[in-house]
This record gives structure tokens, sequence and C-alpha cells, in this order.
């Protein structure tokens, strides 16, 4: 960490309905295995990269995408080789796609099984 840091990311956590079934389905998307942590709770462990946890949230209300006022809370970019290939495994893991008509893009955008926006990416 440089002398001007404060802190360093640690987790990046995901509001959701289900954490178990969200880690599941991260975890069939980035590798890893998906733990239950504790009641409401679960991690991905294991897979490279940033870690993942998910958090029960009631009253879960997924973003919208694109947000009417042109804002996003965020969303997680995913380095693929193939778009297509990776295109195919998340929709056939639950996805749904948002913006993923361009073909000619390098990236395309989809909704987790919760909601959360996110893109793959070939750049």
């Amino acid at each position: 960490m440089s002398s001007t840091a404060t802190a360093k990311l640690g987790t990046v956590v995901l509001d959701c309905p289900d954490p178990h079934a969200l880690a599941r389905f991260y975890a069939e998307l980035l590798g890893g295995e998906p733990r239950a942590a504790e009641e409401g709770w679960a991690d991905l462990s294991g897979h490279e990269g940033t870690p993942l946890a998910f958090q029960a949230a009631p009253g879960f209300v997924p973003p919208r995408w694109p947000a009417p006022d042109g804002s996003q809370q965020f969303h997680l970019d995913l380095t693929v080789e193939d778009l297509d290939a990776a295109e195919d495994r998340v929709l056939a893991l639950g996805a749904k796609p948002l913006d993923a008509a361009d073909r000619d893009r390098s990236w395309r955008v989809y909704a987790d099984p919760a909601g959360h926006p996110f893109c793959l990416c070939a750049c």
C-alpha cells in the first residue's frame, strides 16, 4: 500500500435476495467455490481476482440499466476471450441480456440472476 493510501480494496459485496444462489452463479462464471460463511452471507473462495461476497438484503430492488437518469450504482467488467461462448454460458447460468444486441462491439451487458448489471468484455 502506498504511503498516502488509507485503505485497500478487500471485498466487493453484492446485496441480493439469496446470497447462496448468487454465490453459486458467480462460482460457475468465475470459478471457485461458494461458501456459506454465516446466516445471510456467502462468499466465493478459491477464484482469481478481487474477492466477492453476497449479503442478504430484505426488500432488495435490483438496479435499473440503463438508469433513467444515466447513473448506475456500479457494474462488474468481466474479461473473456470469446464473447459468443461466454454469452452462451452466462445465459445458461441464468443471466439476462440488457444490451447485447450489437455484435460488433467488444463488450455486452447482462444482469445476474439478482439483477446486478455486468459486462462481458473481450477488450
